[in-house]
C-alpha cells in the first residue's frame, strides 16, 4: 500500500499492546486491517482499514512512557472504537472461524440525532488486550418519531 495515496485521518488512537504479534493477528487477520508501515525494531504498526487508522505499539517497560497510570489488562476501560466497514458479516465470519468470542453480538441500531436517526448494524470484541472494538456497517438514515429537547 502506497502512503502517498493516503488521506491521514486527523484523529489517531496508539493502543499499548503486551504482545504485536498477537495483537497484529486479531487486528489485520480478524477484523481486516492492513498495515501501512511498521518498524518491527520497535514493535510499532500503523495499520489502516478503509478510513480508520489505528497504530499499535508493544509495552515496553524499559522504553519512555507515556503512561498515566499502571498498566493492567483490560487496557482502555471505558473507552470503545467505533470502525465503519462496508459490511460486517465477512469480519463476523473470520472471528468465527477463528472461535474468537465476541464481547456484545450482531444487533442492529438506531441512534437519535435531533429529529434523524441513523442506522446501524454493529457487534463488539475486545482486542487481545481488552480494548473494546465496536465494527459497524451503515443502514442509512430515517426521520425520528422523537422529538428532541433542543430549541
Amino acid at each position: 500500500m502506497k502512503s502517498e495515496n493516503i488521506k491521514w485521518a486527523a484523529l489517531v488512537p496508539e493502543l499499548v499492546v503486551s504482545d504485536i504479534k498477537t495483537s497484529l493477528q486479531f487486528w489485520c487477520d480478524y477484523l481486516g486491517f492492513a498495515i501501512l508501515y511498521d518498524r518491527p525494531e520497535e514493535f510499532f504498526a500503523y495499520l489502516i482499514l478503509g478510513e480508520a487508522q489505528v497504530m499499535l505499539e508493544q509495552y515496553d517497560p524499559t522504553d519512555r512512557s507515556w503512561e498515566t497510570g499502571p498498566m493492567e489488562k483490560p487496557y482502555g476501560r471505558g473507552i470503545n472504537f467505533q470502525i465503519e466497514v462496508e459490511a460486517v458479516a465477512p469480519i463476523l465470519e473470520r472471528l468465527q472461524q477463528a472461535k474468537y468470542p465476541l464481547f456484545i453480538p450482531l444487533e442492529e441500531r438506531w441512534y437519535r440525532a435531533d429529529d434523524i436517526e441513523f442506522g446501524q448494524q454493529q457487534f463488539l470484541v475486545q482486542d487481545p488486550d481488552g480494548y473494546l472494538v465496536r465494527l459497524i456497517e451503515d443502514l442509512g438514515e430515517r426521520k425520528s418519531k422523537v422529538m428532541s429537547y433542543r430549541l
